[in-house]
């Protein structure tokens, strides 16, 4: 329940205050809400600068240094704080004849901020500047602070890449089915009789058709010419189409209670349209569960898009996302040696832990008198 004020200035304060303005100093007294709510803005944040966050060319492929352990920077020489790595020596291994890297503490490469590494584009514009550089050696030779991949490949500057297509992928394919979900519920409960009973009936027939094997028809279907990211892209978008189901219903049933209220009917006598009684009057009256159903569905498309490429069914290399980096931890073997390849499994579980607290919180500040 939302705390009451105890003097008369906050008494009238929360008497004219706005339905923004009650939402938003709710939504100030949820913590794990604001928690989520900075951790997301945060992933967001990340997957925006991703080529600034990363130090090292993603696609940089040097094989002899494959499955290297993370290499930590140091922070303290000599009593004072200057960070830097110590470089990486290859030897050959007697047993296995395998060429592997020791660290050599005789060679410290600075750590710089701010510093010039490998080029990419600004508004049009070519840079090299990133969060974190190396003097006196190439970033992609001496710096792995997540380790490196089965060919070689810098896990964190991939990860910093994987974000930004594994939390924007699905966004657009959200929006939509938020829209066919409202929309499409609500006219089969404002409007009912045989309108409801088709609608209803197309419902049932789209909830039945199983995701993945969809996925896969539609994989196998679509252009071979296409790029990677084009197929899952278009992939996304189709499965949209299907995942405005639950809303639907949802809005079905609340609109059937709605639509014989007063300011309903107040509405209508008014001479306003069906579409703005149904998206300015109605829609409103449950827009927590619209924003909790928001978030939710963001969540879902994170996950679908980590697991089914992660089975081979969505994104595929040379694409980079979470769940074509966890391909990697599909080998048991490899995984018992290089546990670090399933590091990309973490944001996963933040950012869809982070969701749904946010999505907790904005539900409840979205109904500031309950």
């Amino acid at each position: 329940m939302a705390t009451q004020p105890t003097s008369p200035d906050a008494e009238e304060r929360i008497s004219v205050a706005t339905q923004w303005q009650l939402m938003w100093w709710r939504f100030r007294k949820h913590a794990l809400a604001k928690v989520g709510a900075i951790i997301v803005i945060l992933f967001y944040t990340a997957a925006l600068l991703a080529e600034f966050l990363a130090y090292s060319d993603p696609g940089f492929v040097e094989a002899q240094r494959s499955l290297l352990p993370p290499h930590g920077i140091q922070w303290i020489d000599e009593g004072k704080f200057a960070p830097f790595v110590y470089g990486l020596k290859g030897t050959r291994d007697p047993q296995t004849f395998k060429r592997v890297y020791v660290v050599d503490p005789t060679q410290k490469y600075p750590i710089v901020f701010f510093g010039e590494g490998f080029e990419w584009t600004l508004f049009g514009r070519t840079v090299n500047r990133h969060l974190i550089a190396v003097e006196g050696a190439p970033a992609e030779e001496v710096l792995f602070l997540l380790g490196t991949d089965t060919l070689g490949r810098d896990l964190w500057s991939r990860l910093m890449y994987g974000t930004r297509v594994s939390l924007f992928i699905g966004l657009l394919g959200v929006m939509i089915s938020l829209f066919l979900g409202i929309l499409m519920g609500g006219i089969s409960g404002y409007y009912g009789g045989p309108i409801d009973t088709l609608i209803q009936r197309v419902i049932e027939i789209i909830r039945s058709i199983p995701t993945i094997p969809l996925w896969m028809a539609l994989g196998a279907a679509l252009p071979r010419e296409w790029s990677v990211n084009q197929v899952y892209f278009a992939i996304t978008i189709i499965i949209s189409l299907i995942a405005w189901t639950e809303l639907a219903r949802v809005t079905r049933g609340r609109f059937l209670a709605l639509r014989e209220e007063d300011y309903v009917m107040a509405a209508e006598l008014a001479g306003c349209s069906q579409m703005r009684i149904i998206f300015r009057h109605m829609v409103p009256s449950f827009l927590s569960h619209i924003i909790a159903a928001t978030t939710l569905a963001i969540a879902a498309m994170i996950i679908a898009e980590t697991s089914l490429s992660f089975l081979g069914l969505g994104l595929r290399p040379p694409a980079i996302s979470w769940g074509v980096l966890l391909q990697d931890g599909q080998n048991v073997q490899a995984l018992a040696i290089s546990p670090w390849l399933i590091f990309p499994i973490i944001p996963v579980v933040v950012i869809i832990l982070s969701l749904n607290f946010l999505g907790d919180g904005l539900r409840d500040a979205a109904d500031p008198y309950g």
